[in-house]
């Protein structure tokens, strides 16, 4: 009797190792997944810009620091090739596209121009759904680090050496800050 209670026990150890081990390797395929949904968004960011910086550049011919800023980050954003590298890219290169939208806005006639006005259209449109790529991939890194860190999931994890993932967080300490509003 004793011995078929420790085997029912052993059974049922075994089966739920097993089921939190499969949960890892879902959460594991669901972040890569997330990831691969930002890729895709940040991908055509890098493909609008060069555009965007043209047009730009056709109005304010004399602002090359400008955008040489902005072809120096988003090289180094396509060249990124981990996410905590990707990060600290992208973040750069939306200070720099900050600094370009400035200089833009100095220029009623390119304000006006409807080539202008259609690829900052696409590029608020990319904006929003790496924004939603980005919340899908945080919230599955969430999951997965939960499950990770606990117990007893947690021996599983490190038995078989599941690593916990690095959320991908773009908001520049500029964008973080509350803005100072004055009325004159």
């Amino acid at each position: 009797m004793i011995l078929l209670v420790l085997l029912a026990t052993v059974v049922l150890l075994a089966f739920y190792g097993i089921a939190i081990y499969n949960k890892l390797v879902k959460l594991k395929n669901l972040v890569a997944e997330g990831w691969s949904g930002i890729d895709v968004q940040l991908k055509k960011r890098h493909d609008l810009i060069p555009n965007l910086v043209e047009t730009v550049k056709g109005y304010a011919a004399h602002e090359n620091e400008t955008f040489e800023n902005v072809t120096r980050a988003r090289a180094a954003a396509q060249q990124a090739t981990t996410i905590e590298g990707q990060q600290a890219a992208e973040k750069q290169l939306s200070t720099a596209m900050m600094k370009l939208i400035a200089v833009a806005e100095q220029y009623p006639e390119l304000k006006a121009n409807t080539n202008f006005l259609n690829l900052q259209t696409q590029l608020g449109q990319i904006e929003g759904d790496l924004e939603k790529a980005r919340r899908y991939y945080n919230g599955t890194v969430r999951e997965q680090n939960t499950l990770i860190e606990s117990f007893p999931s947690n021996i599983v994890a490190n038995m078989f050496h599941f690593a916990k993932a690095a959320f991908f967080e773009l908001d520049s300490p500029e964008e973080k800050a509350v803005p100072n509003v004055k009325f004159s």
